[in-house]
């Protein structure tokens, strides 16, 4: 009789996880093992599953254990194979949601002039330049701004300002600025009403330094939010810091 051909060696690294292998199977899959860089990477990746696995066994409907029966015994070679399916297509959907929720984030946290960069391979090319930041384009394009700067602090903050049917669309640049804290763009009506226009933080080498020893420091802030006041009912905006410092005061 023609016996059952092996498994697929890929296949069997979720029964060798889970110890369920014989010896002459497992010795054949870490020989596999050594080889073999996916399933050394997917080894990594289940660790820590063969107590879950194992927990089945105290399912409703598993019947009671026999005598001499471990309450954490193995699940059926089958069952493995479907649940590491499963756990591995999770992981690669939560992959692919974190590297979309990254790429979303870089279009908001807009810190001087944000760009996506394509980063070269091992030809020892560089990066290449894709697009720009939103905020910065916005601030470029909206003609109502007004510049102020602290005498005390030396901050810079240039806001710009267009009216919006549920308020006023508003984008800060800000420049000479040192951290690391945290500020928010506060707009103040002229009935004293406060408003939170937006917030972030600031890195430790800072935002428009103007004698900083790098590009990204001396880049201003671009960073763009929105209030419910209209512009006309703004009557000044203050750059905050979270501790409740003003770093400067822009009339409105």
């Amino acid at each position: 009789m023609q016996g059952t051909p092996a498994p697929n060696e890929h296949e069997t690294v979720g029964a060798y996880a889970l110890g369920i292998l014989d010896d002459a199977e497992a010795t054949a899959f870490e020989a596999h093992l050594a080889t073999c860089e996916w399933c050394a990477q997917q080894l990594d990746e289940l660790a820590g599953m063969e107590p879950m696995l194992a927990a089945l066994a105290d399912l409703p409907g598993s019947g009671a254990p026999a005598v001499g029966e471990s309450l954490s015994a193995k699940p059926s070679p089958r069952l493995v194979e479907k649940l590491v399916d499963e756990v591995a297509e999770r992981r690669a959907q939560k992959r692919r949601r974190g590297f979309y929720m990254v790429a979303a984030a870089a279009a908001l946290i807009i810190g001087g002039p944000l760009t996506a960069v394509a980063v070269s391979g091992s030809d020892g090319g560089g990066s290449t330049t894709v697009a720009a930041s939103p905020a910065k384009s916005a601030f470029e394009s909206m003609p109502d701004k007004v510049t102020a700067t602290d005498p005390t602090t030396k901050v810079t903050a240039t806001v710009a300002v267009e009216k919006k049917a549920w308020g006023t669309n508003a984008v800060l640049e800000l420049n000479n600025v040192t951290g690391p804290q945290k500020c928010s763009l506060i707009a103040v009506g002229k009935n004293g009403e406060r408003e939170t226009v937006t917030s972030w933080s600031v890195p430790k080498w800072g935002y428009g330094v103007p004698n900083a020893k790098t590009e990204e420091a001396k880049d201003p802030l671009y960073i763009r939010g929105g209030a419910a006041l209209e512009p006309n009912q703004i009557d000044h905006f203050e750059v905050m810091t979270f501790d409740g410092k003003r770093l400067v005061e822009v009339p409105a």
